[in-house]
């Protein structure tokens, strides 16, 4: 059995090299896991880097494809759902941590010389799964006002209240036809004046150009055309990041548990318990005031400085 992984992904080679001796493991960095990296594999463990697609899997032997993410947007559910090929994603897996990333830069922008009008202020949760009600919990532990939004669940209010009343607004949907540039031109336009936008979801759920020119602070950890950033747009950010508001030890840990506990039961192998891990990143008050600097003065390094992301 061979099992073809992303480099980047923590945990995992050194579980499978030590509890699964009759399973090959070949780790590859993302660019270099082709049609003919795969072609005998049965398993392909990804992250959003590697677009899972017909191109990459017709005439392979994979049967799983476990993205060690929450979002799937990378994967063409629909090829592998019509050619028997299984696929699974890691809901909630770093929701904590994109919690304490809001949390970090809404306390920074607190104490910066940016002030959000009328504090406290309301802020509006669009998309309220796993992380969206995790930053509602927060946000009402520090005494804000919270307006929910998530239609598809039936919960909430409408996105035009969210515009309305909310001085800040922060996005936790998925990437799909109905969330792309969700929060666009006439969005904005409806926002009070001086709204505070968060993005650390996915790229597309922001039209950027439209961001950049309505005069609204912005904090962004995710982008269109990632690793090719609008420099423009980034330059403008009160805040900014390079798509590392997940980046935990602990969610990385429970994206690579996920993947194996997938593994296990679809090959019928012995489970494989992954041990707690320490955190050893930079979590001193400001890390994400200096991570903005690095990436506004480095933006050719965004995937470098991605990789290269101290765990907190």
């Amino acid at each position: 059995m061979q099992i073809i992984c992303d480099i980047h992904i923590p945990y995992l080679v050194e579980a499978i090299q030590k509890d699964w001796p009759q399973v090959n493991i070949c780790p590859l960095k993302p660019e270099e896991i082709d049609a003919d990296a795969v072609r005998d594999a049965d398993v392909l463990v990804v992250r959003t880097r590697t677009k899972v697609n017909e191109a990459l899997l017709a005439g392979s032997k994979v049967q799983l494809v476990c993205t060690a993410t929450i979002g799937f947007d990378h994967i063409d559910t629909s090829y592998c759902e019509t050619h028997g090929i299984r696929w699974m994603s890691c809901p909630g897996c770093n929701a904590q941590a994109v919690c304490d990333y809001i949390e970090e830069a809404l306390e920074e922008i607190q104490n910066s010389k940016f002030k959000i009008q009328n504090f406290s202020p309301t802020i509006g949760v669009v998309g309220v799964g796993h992380v969206g009600s995790l930053v509602a919990q927060m946000a009402e532990q520090k005494g804000l006002k919270v307006l929910l939004n998530d239609p598809p669940k039936g919960i909430g209010v409408s996105l035009d209240e969210i515009a309305r009343k909310c001085n800040i607004i922060t996005f936790h949907v998925p990437l799909d036809k109905s969330t792309y540039h969700l929060c666009n031109e006439a969005f904005l336009k409806r926002c009070k004046p001086n709204a505070l936008i968060i993005n650390a979801a996915r790229g597309g759920v922001v039209d950027e150009q439209a961001l950049l020119h309505s005069g609204h602070p912005y904090i962004l950890d995710t982008w269109e055309n990632e690793p090719h950033l609008n420099k423009d747009v980034l330059a403008g950010a009160l805040r900014a990041s390079m798509h590392i508001a997940g980046y935990s030890v602990e969610g990385k840990r429970n994206a690579s548990q996920m993947c194996l506990d997938a593994i296990a039961k679809k090959f019928g192998l012995q489970p494989i318990t992954l041990d707690p891990c320490s955190a050893t990143g930079d979590t001193a008050f400001g890390w994400l005031e200096r991570i903005t600097r690095q990436l506004q003065s480095q933006p050719e390094h965004f995937e470098d400085l991605r990789k290269n992301y101290p765990l907190r």
